[in-house]
């Protein structure tokens, strides 16, 4: 029977878990940003796990797991699941033992963190649609003489993850408000416990992608529940039920739980890498995303830390996101119009375009768009653009040339021919 009262992990364990994991990990830096803390009014550091070992926090647990169980692990070494972090994690930690590890991934990890995976001494079975089948398949090969090692929901786990909290506390004693993401709850649950041990006043609030909200599902309604989830920019939090463990200290010790939209996540990771020349992954990113969509306050004056909790972005993906998120800001424009199919129309069109200063990203020239005038072509703009005001500047140059615009967006796919020619102006000759 399941118990209904959080797991207890005193301070001084904690501080005996961060001196064993000592030799295995790094105390990463904690920044602050004179940027963000102008943009929201508060003072607001960067505790940078994206520069931890393997690239994540998912290392301190799966570190303080095998060195502290050293002992009673089994002959045939660990196993676990994951589509990337804690499969890294486990895979450096076990190797530094002197053990084997063996990671069940699901079919659609990525091909760069299945070899970050081998690189770090892991062996990798695909198996599986889904985290979840992962996991049991991983609980089947444990079966036959493996230690299996859960991603969030054990108490090892959580305590080693608790020492990012230490870390925080320690070296900005008066934190008033900490942020970090939530996948399964492992992060945020030793957080919570270890940062208010030190600090009874520090609110810990969580943050999940709207699209997967299983600890807000669960808090809400009181109870575990696995939700239905859709494809995230973060995928390392993209978990559709949350450990019954972190669900009992996700109620008792984290103040809040704010979900964000992909949008802003893609805007989140830009504006990381543009202004403070940080890469990270989609789960990295979404405190800062909290902050830009609103759903999280930052103090006035008070001390605020964002946990940057990783950086294992794939490189094709990487140009989507950034895609995204120049949409997101303003970046980018999207212009759809017709012009006359003579001699001349376009560079007339694109010669308003560079008196803005705008830069032309991609044109779409279909001379062949059903349904339109015989004489007729239709353009498609994307331009890249300093932001909101400058677009407004764009469009009313184009206007008032005689361009009269019907369709045109900063925030969609770019058009087929077809919803050109539903929505393409006509121009002036």
């Amino acid at each position: 029977m399941k118990s209904n009262i959080s797991p207890v992990i005193s301070l001084n364990q904690f501080h005996q878990a961060a001196e064993l994991i000592h030799p295995h990990i790094i105390h990463t830096p904690l920044v602050h940003s004179p940027t963000l803390s102008k943009l929201f009014d508060s003072d607001i550091y960067l505790k940078l796990e994206n520069l931890q070992k393997t690239g994540s926090f998912k290392i301190r647990g799966a570190a303080y797991k095998i060195f502290s169980r050293r002992n009673e692990i089994r002959s045939g070494g660990v196993v676990a699941a994951s589509a990337g972090n804690h499969a890294q994690g486990v895979s450096l930690a076990a190797s530094r033992a002197g053990l084997s590890a063996t990671i069940v991934m699901p079919e659609w990890a990525s091909i760069s963190k299945q070899e970050a995976t081998c690189n770090y001494g892991g062996q990798v079975i695909l198996w599986g649609k889904s985290i979840g089948e992962s996991l049991e398949k991983a609980k089947e090969i444990a079966a036959q003489g493996k230690t299996f090692i859960h991603p969030f929901d054990d108490v090892d786990i959580i305590m080693g993850q608790g020492t990012l909290g230490l870390e925080i506390l320690e070296d900005l004693p008066d934190t008033r408000m900490i942020l970090a993401p939530v996948g399964g709850g492992g992060l945020i649950s030793g957080i919570a416990l270890a940062a208010k041990a030190l600090s009874s006043g520090v609110q810990i609030i969580g943050v999940q992608a709207g699209v997967c909200p299983s600890a807000a599902e669960a808090l809400h309604r009181g109870h575990v529940k696995t939700v239905r989830a859709q494809p995230s920019i973060a995928d390392g939090i993209s978990v559709r039920q949350i450990g019954e463990l972190t669900f009992e200290i996700l109620r008792s010790r984290v103040d809040h739980i704010a979900l964000v939209d992909e949008a802003t996540i893609a805007g989140a990771i830009l504006m990381l890498l543009e202004r403070k020349k940080i890469l990270a992954e989609g789960a990295g990113a979404v405190p800062l995303a909290a902050l830009l969509n609103g759903a999280v306050s930052a103090p006035k004056g008070g001390k605020l830390v964002l946990v940057i909790s990783g950086g294992n972005v794939d490189s094709p993906l990487l140009g989507r996101i950034l895609h995204q998120g120049l949409l997101k800001n303003g970046r980018i424009m999207r212009i759809q119009v017709q012009l006359d199919d003579t001699p001349g129309s376009l560079a007339r069109l694109l010669s308003l375009v560079a008196r803005q200063k705008a830069n032309v990203l991609h044109i779409f020239h279909d001379r062949n768009v059903m349904n339109a005038p015989l004489f007729v072509t239709s353009v498609v703009l994307e331009l890249e653009t300093r932001g909101t005001p400058h677009i407004s500047e764009v469009f009313e140059e184009i206007q008032q040339a005689g361009y009269r615009i019907l369709g045109g967006s900063d925030h969609t796919d770019f058009p087929s021919p077809s919803s050109i020619c539903r929505a393409a102006s006509t121009a002036a000759s």
